[in-house]
């Protein structure tokens, strides 16, 4: 497993990390998503730790808890600083009117109860689920701060922010002495280059590392989802893909063509090129994967260990290129002084 820093900070992460949305499959969204119980969660973390995967990732709203309160169980009793446990909050988590956004009440409150259903006295990287316009920048850098000096977070990051929200942070905590974000959970695919107008830009200008979700498009591209066929039996697609990003099929279908060109030269399938893809992106810290079980789990640790040659990496970038938003577009033609960061 190749090891990499956590963007501009000392700390180093896997290239690949776990996520553990199919833990516990409490409501019908997460149910789609997988149901693993302790026992099977076990099982995975052991294969993870054999393969050198040592980064596991969740969220207080993932099962409503329950996804937590499984890998809790699932790493008691193993050492705890030979484990990076990641985590997330701000969506809400109560019917009381307190009971969401990134408030000092309800990040300390939401902090106090997601390390009891961990079981740990500390969280290596914690990030704002999404970003709360009605609590000032400032409450929510200082209370972050009060959990880093408490020793309960040791690293914070953002995630679904926008850039000017990344910034306005960044600067509050630059005036205040306030830690930096050093990391943005931010969705990117073969599928999804949003991530790249922007937030790419800034995070190599600021040092924010990329923690990657859904790296392969909401299920897309699993190799599964093929033109003229049908949705496979078992795709969460069928429960989730309306809370997606929207994609068009004929998009979907032409980026796969692409892939399993490449996949049949490399050997590899067509989700371990996809993944090794996003791997060699700039920014790209860590990139999550999930897996319902042993199998699909060593399916995606293969993704790690070789590297896509120059030409079908472009090959894969012509093939998911879409039209760019304004002033992105516009930018692209001052590319003397405004280089692409890809």
């Amino acid at each position: 497993m190749e090891y990499r820093r956590l963007g501009a900070s000392g700390f180093t992460v896997p290239a690949l990390s776990f996520g553990t949305g199919t833990f516990a499959g409490r409501g019908e969204f997460f149910q789609a998503w997988g149901s693993t119980d302790v026992a099977e969660a076990r099982r995975l973390i052991d294969i993870c730790l054999d393969a050198g995967l040592n980064m596991f990732d969740t969220a207080d709203i993932y099962s409503a808890g329950g996804a937590e309160e499984v890998l809790g169980e699932a790493i008691k009793g193993r050492p705890r600083d030979a484990l990076i446990v990641s985590t997330k909050a701000t969506f809400r988590s109560g019917e009381a009117p307190n009971q969401v956004g990134s408030s000092r009440y309800h990040l300390v409150s939401t902090v106090e109860k997601q390390l009891k259903r961990l079981g740990t006295d500390y969280i290596d990287l914690f990030q704002l689920h999404g970003f709360d316009a009605l609590t000032p920048v400032e409450e929510v850098l200082s209370t972050l701060d009060l959990l880093v000096r408490q020793g309960k977070i040791r690293y914070t990051g953002v995630s679904n922010f926008s850039g000017w929200h990344v910034m306005k942070s960044l600067a509050a905590a630059d005036r205040h002495g306030f830690p930096r974000y050093v990391a943005n959970q931010t969705y990117y695919s073969l599928v999804g280059r949003d991530y790249e107008w922007e937030l790419m830009p800034l995070g190599l200008d600021q040092g924010l590392g990329a923690v990657v979700w859904s790296p392969l498009g909401w299920g897309r591209l699993t190799g599964k989802i093929r033109r003229g066929a049908p949705l496979p039996e078992r795709s969460r697609l069928h429960k989730t893909a309306d809370a997606g990003p929207p994609l068009d099929d004929d998009y979907v279908y032409k980026v796969v063509d692409a892939l399993d060109a490449v996949a049949a030269e490399t050997g590899k399938s067509v989700p371990q090129v996809a993944l090794n893809w996003v791997l060699g992106r700039p920014t790209v810290s860590t990139v999550i994967v999930g897996a319902r079980n042993e199998e699909q789990l060593r399916q995606n640790l293969g993704a790690v260990g070789w590297t896509l040659t120059p030409e079908q990496v472009k090959r894969l970038d012509e093939a998911s290129a879409r039209p760019a938003a304004y002033p992105y577009w516009h930018q692209a033609g001052f590319a003397e002084r405004n280089p692409s960061p890809v």
